[in-house]
């Protein structure tokens, strides 16, 4: 054995060597000419097939097929030039013409071989049946012999399912995602393509009512393809392909799927290291290989796991959402209509004051509403924090008058306020956000549901308690609607009740009611159809008086915290630092102090600058400087600091690039809180020990 494998050893020279050509020598001088002349070869782009092609937050086309179009013209030096198209008709038509030369993503077919070369395909994905969660059919294609069913326009499963069941009722519709919103909505009861497409619509457009129930003996397996017509390029085009390795396509695919790792003992460079290894090595390889697959099996189901979590927690989110979309719209109409009058050079500065104060009036509005969504989490959780300040309430009665005044006079309704407490009585200690909330959600309703008379808000003293009544001249409640708002009016706080137990009863009402319950108060009603309504609000009275000290105020506030925490948030997009700092200041056991870098640079920055910062939050992805060199250099600093990288990029390999680059630990985008929220007491307490010994 040893002679042979030094036999072998003067041939390695030449295998290094041929391979080292190989690049160099794909092309021929008339191929490399022919290139050099024709500088405007066009690519045909469809940019709405996700994760195959598809436009990312940062509005650039992404995906597996343009990293493929990469590693093409990095292999023959050459840039094609990229159309995009908006229809895939429009495409095929478009490279039928000649318009664009080159398609990046096609399934072969019969009906397009006529003026098309395709070539081997990248991979292969099965076609899945979607459809409704209550559907009770579709678990094979014989199934849907009397369904109806939808299909893109001019995509191969179309034509390939035609063919095949010539007597199926099959319609066409502009693209993957309008047949899924058209089957979710009922109008159409199935349809079939890539699991992989409809998952990312599923579950990035919320199309809630749909499920993928089942696979199918057709697969998508697209490539690339030319016009027939362009010999001298199916020629560079099929040496290219040619010259692409397994290994390389693998890649590729790995980069945006969980896939099955390629055995070691099975690429080139096994076989080129056995000449020079004994059977030893053999061995090594094929155990260092199976514990790849089981770690990678491992952190898949884990993945999953959390997946179905987050996915459950958004489920009830998203349809409690679902009952605002007019919420929402209103004070947006008011903030845009009343800001283009203020375009208006002949308006009076009076009227212009006036349309600024609506304007204003209309924005905490819409942010009432903002903080009503993200509340939602809370209301699921029970997880609240009272905070006592020194209120008074003629502003709040100010506050309710800009919020709503405007809505009551383009309905010709009358609105006032009835104030019976003096100057000192007035100034109180309360919860005023949750305050603010209960009042505007009463009297956006009595608003919305009265067309003609009067609306009064009234407040007295009665006993312990402070009364507020809102009372309309509107529709009243009808006898059904009553009922289901007194069984939910008169839930008991800790009723153990989920947020869809209140689709029924609307977003604001049910926050009015927890809110009420959380500071100590009552809210009830009464109405009678076609005559009104009168919400009444208790809520326990706590005077201020002037001579109450600084300290003994302090004292009365139950939020008030030992410690702050220093939080650094590296992070460029402006939602999702919205979302991590929304997170961090809903956290009851921490008071945190919350500082933004946009890019690495600021981080490394602001981290040598403050040696206060106990956390930091990375984000890899980043302008300037990354995420990954920004832990580095801050580690070098501050190596004692843990650092949690926070990134969409959430396979293995990622993993370990961020805890190589020093980062202490991960969690991946969407963020979710139950995942967080263990991290950061697990570093905060050795925080606290560490601190406590110095």
């Amino acid at each position: 054995m040893q002679k042979k494998i030094l036999r072998l050893l003067p041939l390695l020279p030449l295998l290094f060597l041929i391979h080292s050509c190989s690049n160099s020598s794909l092309l021929n001088e008339k191929e490399k000419e022919w290139l050099a002349q024709n500088d405007s070869i066009t690519v045909a782009i469809y940019p709405y097939y996700p994760p195959y092609q598809f436009i990312n937050e940062q509005n650039q086309i992404d995906g597996i097929f343009i990293e493929y179009l990469e590693l093409l013209e990095k292999k023959i030096n050459y840039k094609f030039k990229k159309k995009r198209y908006d229809h895939w008709p429009e495409l095929l038509e478009g490279v039928r013409q000649n318009d664009a030369q080159f398609i990046l993503e096609i399934q072969e077919s019969e009906e397009k071989e006529s003026y098309l070369k395709f070539y081997e395909a990248l991979f292969e994905s099965q076609n899945v049946i979607i459809t409704r969660k209550d559907a009770n059919f579709g678990d094979n294609l014989e199934s849907l012999s009397d369904k109806s069913i939808v299909l893109p326009q001019g995509y191969a499963i179309t034509q390939n399912l035609k063919k095949r069941y010539p007597n199926y009722s099959i319609a066409t519709l502009y693209d993957e995602l309008t047949c899924l919103t058209k089957i979710n909505s009922g109008e159409y009861d199935v349809t079939i393509g890539p699991k992989a497409v409809a998952n990312y619509y599923i579950r990035s457009k919320k199309l809630d009512n749909l499920i993928v129930k089942s696979g199918t003996d057709l697969y998508y397996t697209p490539g690339v393809a030319i016009n027939k017509s362009n010999t001298i390029l199916d020629k560079i085009i099929s040496k290219t392909i040619s010259n692409i390795t397994k290994e390389e396509k693998q890649s590729i695919v790995s980069n945006w799927f969980y896939t099955t790792v390629t055995p070691f003992y099975r690429t080139s460079k096994f076989w080129t290291i056995i000449s020079l290894v004994a059977l030893l090595s053999f061995i090594f390889g094929i155990s260092f290989n199976s514990y790849l697959k089981y770690k990678i099996e491992q952190r898949t189901e884990e993945l999953i796991i959390a997946k179905d979590i987050a996915e459950e927690s958004d489920r009830l989110k998203t349809n409690f959402i679902y009952n605002i979309p007019q919420e929402i719209r209103t004070p947006m109409n008011g903030i845009i209509g009343l800001s283009e009058f203020l375009n208006d050079e002949n308006l009076s500065s009076e009227d212009r004051q006036k349309y600024t104060q609506m304007i204003i009036g209309s924005s905490k509005e819409l942010l009432s509403i903002i903080d009503n969504i993200l509340e939602i989490s809370q209301l699921q959780t029970k997880r609240f924090t009272i905070k006592l300040i020194e209120v008074n309430l003629q502003n709040v009665f100010k506050n309710i008058i800009a919020n709503h005044q405007i809505k009551a006079d383009e309905k010709n309704v009358e609105f006032s306020i009835e104030n019976n407490l003096n100057d000192s009585e007035n100034i109180v200690l309360m919860d005023r956000p949750k305050l603010n909330k209960i009042l505007n959600v009463l009297v956006d309703n009595a608003v919305k549901y009265t067309d003609n008379g009067s609306i009064k808000l009234s407040c007295n003293i009665e006993g312990d308690f402070l009364k507020f009544e809102v009372i309309d001249t509107g529709i009243g409640i009808s006898e059904t609607s009553k009922n289901k708002i007194k069984e939910s009016l008169h839930l008991h706080p800790n009723t153990e009740k989920t947020i869809g137990d209140y689709s029924g009863m609307g977003l604001g009402l049910t926050i009015a009611k927890k809110n009420a319950d959380f500071i100590g108060g009552k809210l009830t009603f009464t109405t009678k159809e076609n005559e009104g309504t009168t919400f009444i609000l208790k809520v326990p009275y706590n005077p201020l008086k002037r001579t109450t000290s600084k300290n003994d105020t302090k004292k009365l506030k139950s939020t008030s915290k030992e410690e702050k925490n220093i939080i650094l948030i590296a992070e460029d997009g402006e939602t999702n630092f919205l979302f991590l700092k929304t997170i961090l200041t809903k956290m009851n056991d921490y008071d945190f102090t919350i500082y933004r870098a946009k890019n690495g640079q600021e981080a490394v920055t602001i981290c040598q600058e403050n040696k206060n910062i106990d956390l930091v939050l990375m984000d890899i992805k980043m302008p300037i400087m990354d995420g990954y060199d920004a832990t580095s250099y801050i580690k070098k600093m501050r190596p004692d600091l843990p650092i949690i990288a926070q990134t969409a990029f959430s396979i293995e390999e990622d993993v370990q690039k961020a805890l190589d680059a020093g980062c202490d630990d991960f969690v991946s985008k969407p963020v979710d809180r139950k995942i967080l929220a263990p991290i950061l007491n697990k570093y905060f307490t050795v925080l606290k020990k560490r601190n406590k010994a110095s």
